[in-house]
């Protein structure tokens, strides 16, 4: 796709982030066009250095993005940092609550010389008595209920991605493209915040709704009353090779019945229904469960396709470097991760006119366009060099 194709062709973003939240506003900011820029500290932002389950998180929300790196607590580095801000149409950051607005990077200060800017705060909580407590993925999956719905009774457990992390930054983005189309009817930019633990509790309203409907509280998903009588994992011939299978309307009871070879099940007028089936699962699953025991898992998945009934094999996240759907849709982009080595990881959800985004920029180096950004900020090159050095 032609980079001015691309729905943000032209908008600009300065991008104050660490960790994964609010980089994340910015990679798909960045993937939908827009040009960012991603200020970090004298020797890069922090996250570049984490080690196991933190190694991942700079590679994959940093790309299709420039870097500068600026001294904040520094006059220079302060005053470049506000000429960034006074010719952009987007800021991002995630910073404590407070700590840009002392440094005059806030959205009070920065729409004075600048009213048409959008200013987006990717913080813990929404205004409220936690607004001024630090918080973390982990912590409000925990305090907003949805550890309590992924592990087993008694044993919370997070979901085993940065779900809040990223989702909390794709509200972010949903309230910039917001923010965005009002200014195009008004001039008139605004302040956008998103957080983490008003983002969990939208996750889990399904389970608050479900108890509000029913009078009964959701039970942890281990243990939980299916809405469905064949919604689960189930060993097959393979040793390892477990599928997820779902049969979710009457007409694929059906379908599968006949498939399988489960004729008397198809034929009982009893399990005609989607809930009488639900009440008569302890009944109908050991037969399941012992036909997939004795199937291979490819010869299952070639049934189960065929009928078009949803599966799915369990797969761990390294296999799917090779899936044969992303590599053949476009769904992953290659890029240089820190050290050098060539991969590839998944681009963003989407498709526009029938394309996926592409990479436009690799993964940058810390710093690696600051004396381009400088010098489309009017910089001379005496202080390009003073405000690029180490």
């Amino acid at each position: 796709m032609d980079q001015d194709a691309l729905p943000l062709a032209g908008i600009t973003v300065i991008e104050f982030t660490h960790m994964v939240m609010g980089p994340s506003v910015g990679v798909i900011l960045a993937d939908l066009g827009a040009d960012v820029i991603k200020v970090e500290p004298h020797g890069g932002d922090a996250t570049r250095r984490l080690l196991g389950s933190g190694a991942g998180y700079f590679p994959m929300f940093n790309r299709n993005k420039r870097s500068i790196c600026l001294d904040l607590k520094s006059e220079a580095g302060l005053t470049v940092a506000k000429r960034l801000c006074a010719g952009a149409d987007i800021v991002v950051e995630n910073f404590r609550p407070g700590t840009l607005d002392r440094l005059g990077l806030g959205y009070a200060a920065l729409s004075q010389d600048n009213p048409g800017l959008i200013h987006c705060a990717a913080k813990g909580f929404l205004k409220g008595p936690y607004e001024k407590r630090t918080a973390l993925d982990e912590v409000t999956q925990m305090m907003g209920g949805l550890a309590y719905m992924t592990g087993p009774p008694g044993r919370p457990l997070r979901a085993g991605a940065s779900v809040i992390d990223i989702t909390g930054g794709m509200f972010g983005v949903i309230g910039v493209l917001a923010a965005l189309e009002r200014r195009h009817r008004t001039g008139r930019g605004g302040e956008v915040k998103c957080a983490l633990f008003e983002t969990t509790a939208f996750l889990v309203g399904q389970h608050m709704a479900q108890m509000a409907v029913t009078g009964q509280a959701a039970q942890p998903m281990p243990v939980r009353i299916s809405a469905w009588a064949i919604y689960d994992v189930f060993e097959t011939a393979n040793e390892g090779e477990q599928l997820f299978v779902g049969v979710v309307s009457d007409g694929q009871w059906v379908a599968f019945c006949a498939a399988f070879g489960l004729d008397e099940l198809g034929a009982d007028p009893a399990l005609a229904k989607n809930n009488a089936r639900v009440l008569a699962r302890d009944a109908i699953l050991p037969h399941v469960r012992a036909l997939f025991a004795a199937m291979d898992r490819a010869a299952l998945v070639a049934k189960l396709e065929t009928v078009g009934l949803p599966f799915a094999p369990i797969a761990r996240p390294d296999e799917l470097f090779d899936d044969p759907h992303l590599t053949a849709s476009g769904g992953l982009m290659d890029v240089t991760v820190p050290g050098g080595a060539a991969t590839r990881l998944p681009g963003l959800p989407i498709e526009f006119d029938g394309e996926r985004a592409p990479l436009r920029r690799d993964i940058p180096e810390a710093g690696a366009d600051g004396a381009a950004i400088l010098r489309d900020l009017g910089y001379d090159e005496d202080v390009i060099t003073a405000l690029t050095a180490p």
